[in-house]
């Protein structure tokens, strides 16, 4: 007697511990879909602006095609300046404009190099350069080009002669970097994130941007930092730098 009840005793703890077993199973299941599905959104909200195979998506400031200056190998953006004299400078603009977003991509700088990432690109025969409309984040080898000694205004994650870094964390050139560049006209904020640490924040527009445009090189150009909406531009500054893993997304 004693033997049977120890058994069916023994039956219901199992059955128990199988029925818990199934739940804790279903829960993990669930949570795993849950966050396997809150990363498929969050992805989604990331558009490729480089698709890793050719510049699709891309075109050449003020013109109709873009030379092999600008190439693509091994799903890397190569900017090589043509030897010798060159007519002017060859940057690299979106097709699409934006107004707010969350810009993403990695850099490598050549050695003493010098380069940019602009925003708020306007193109026209009227500019000559998308930094007249365009404010930008220096690209920059910190430790050889000699503009690193203008200030940190002009070194690697400043908005160019506006708003120093709050630290240098680039890399060696020739090493790769990431920046994440966010830009939002409604919160009237802007940052650079250089290899995962927030290193500047800046106003997009209002009196507080006026005046960082005011004691900048900027302050008697007319059109410069005036249009929220632009496009994305990749600079020429005669110097060797590789872009990859280009990708953007818009803010509501």
């Amino acid at each position: 007697m004693k033997k049977n009840i120890l058994i069916l005793v023994t039956a219901a703890v199992i059955a128990s511990a199988c029925k818990s077993d199934k739940k804790e199973n279903k829960a993990d299941e669930t949570s795993t879909a849950q966050d396997t599905t809150a990363m498929a959104i969050s992805e989604d909200n990331w558009n490729k602006l480089f698709n890793g195979e050719n510049l699709e998506g891309w075109k050449a400031f003020n013109a109709d095609s873009i030379s092999d200056q600008w190439q693509v190998k091994d799903s890397v953006i190569a900017f090589t300046p043509a030897e010798g004299d060159r007519e002017g400078t060859e940057n690299l603009i979106s097709e699409k404009t934006y107004t707010n977003f969350e810009l993403s991509l990695e850099w490598k700088i050549s050695e003493g190099g010098n380069s940019g990432i602009m925003w708020g690109v306007q193109e026209s025969e009227e500019f000559s350069e998308p930094y007249l409309t365009g404010p930008e984040i220096q690209i920059l080898d910190n430790k050889l080009h000699p503009d690193a000694k203008n200030g940190e205004v002009r070194q690697a994650g400043a908005l160019y002669d506006m708003m120093p870094p709050s630290e240098d964390k680039t890399r060696n050139a020739g090493e790769w970097n990431k920046t994440v560049i966010r830009i939002n006209h409604k919160t009237n904020k802007g940052s650079v994130r250089l290899n995962g640490t927030l290193i500047n924040e800046f106003p997009v527009h209002g009196e507080e941007w006026s005046k960082l445009v005011e004691n900048s090189k900027f302050k008697d150009w007319e059109d410069f930092g005036k249009n929220r909406e632009g496009h994305i531009a990749l600079q020429d500054h005669s110097d060797e730098v590789w872009f990859r893993n280009i990708k953007i997304r818009e803010l509501e």
